[in-house]
């Protein structure tokens, strides 16, 4: 399963987010949004350009990392069925 996170320096909600995936054990991509480019893709791909956004195969899902967390854990938990 491929997870891909776009990340800002400094967010705390994209520190929390990477620092869950790594006690997990969850091997994820991480993408800037300030590098050029980035963030038009973002906004055209999925309507925002805010951090933390994060994809798993064909969902993505953002908002603060409390918001994310319960969403991501049920798509992996969908997987590991």
């Amino acid at each position: 399963m491929k997870i891909t996170i776009y990340t800002t320096k400094g967010c705390p909600d994209c520190y929390g987010l990477k620092q869950w995936l790594n006690y997990k054990n969850i091997p994820y991509t991480e993408i800037d949004i300030e590098k050029p480019g980035v963030s038009d893709y973002l906004k055209n791909k999925y309507g925002v350009r805010v951090a933390p956004i994060t994809v798993i195969e064909d969902k993505f899902f953002y908002g603060t990392f409390e918001v994310q967390k319960p969403q991501i854990e049920a798509v992996l938990q969908k997987e590991a069925l």
